[in-house]
């Protein structure tokens, strides 16, 4: 039997290089480590969390750099496989805060070779929730049959899930993305979604109705981010609140969404109700996007908690 863990996250890594310069006038560039699953995983485990992550890692240069960091965060890497394929790659440039570069390198890379094979029964039976996202699907046929299989087991054996489409003009279409949500919809108990980039998948513009008709589909608890309103609309046992952005102070927003899901599944699997899940989640992720760099400047327990507790 697995030791039991409170989160599962499926996805991938990609090694994240960065500058606060434009790409052109770099000469160097920080090293670090990315990817939108991973994140929400770094975020829970910082918080406190036990937290597994399932990818496949790219026999490269990069490979030690990876599993040592992952390590040192604390994450259960024991479903980690080697693929004989390289690492993702991003770059990311951010000489303001309106400005930002990105350039992905994730084509045919080892996460794509992700599959069903690679999700064992009894390792998800060990956890309370199981997390992925639209870009862990997107990777490949045989990643997306690894989701798939991930969430029926997880449905079957009564446990939760939590999905977040993610959708990014360029790595998925609104009709891909739409697939990907219609093959998993079915099995998910959480939904996290962003009004501006989400939305369109459901071809519903208001939030409200959109909810609704997500509680129609069966999914439990609904958050929609709303850059726009300043906060997040979390729908729940027929009612909807608001929360608002814990600041708008804010240097770089780079996988903010990314931390707030990781702060509110630590909060669902540590007894917080979805409410006060949602307003430590917030917390988590503006004290995030106050800093630079995606993953690296995810905040710690203390941090998060001497806010939320009002210290």
């Amino acid at each position: 039997m697995e030791e039991k863990l409170d989160i599962i996250a499926i996805g991938e890594s990609l090694v994240e290089l960065s500058t606060d310069e434009k790409l052109k006038d770099a000469e160097c560039l920080h090293k670090y480590f990315g990817g939108d699953a991973l994140a929400t995983a770094v975020a829970a485990v910082r918080l406190g969390s036990k937290v597994g992550f399932i990818t496949k890692l790219g026999n490269d240069a990069f490979k030690d750099f990876l599993i040592e960091g992952w390590k040192d965060e604390g994450l259960d890497i024991s479903q980690v496989t080697l693929a004989d394929e390289r690492n993702g790659l991003y770059l990311i440039a951010r000489p303001s805060y309106l400005e930002k570069e990105f350039a992905f390198y994730r084509k045919k890379t080892a996460p794509s070779k992700l599959s069903g094979e690679d999700i064992d029964e009894n390792y998800i039976s060990s956890a309370k929730v199981i997390y992925t996202t639209g870009i862990t699907q997107s990777l490949s046929l045989s990643a997306r049959e690894a989701v798939r299989k991930s969430f029926e087991v997880a449905k079957n054996l009564s446990l939760q899930t939590a999905y977040d489409p993610n959708l990014i003009s360029t790595v998925s279409s609104v009709e891909q993305a739409r697939e990907y949500f219609d093959e998993i919809i079915q099995y998910v108990d959480i939904l996290f979604m962003s009004a501006r980039h989400d939305m369109p998948i459901l071809a519903i513009e208001s939030i409200d109705a959109a909810i609704k008709y997500l509680w129609d589909k069966g999914v439990s608890i609904v958050i929609i981010k709303s850059g726009a309103d300043k906060g997040y609309y979390i729908g729940y046992n027929g009612n909807i609140t608001f929360i608002d952005f814990y600041t708008s102070d804010v240097v770089d927003t780079t996988c903010s969404g990314d931390v707030f899901n990781g702060g509110f599944l630590h909060g669902i699997t540590h007894g917080c109700p979805p409410i006060e899940s949602a307003r430590l989640a917030s917390i988590a992720a503006g004290i995030q996007a106050k800093g630079i760099g995606a993953i690296k400047s995810i905040p710690y327990h203390d941090q998060v908690y001497s806010v939320f507790q009002g210290a």
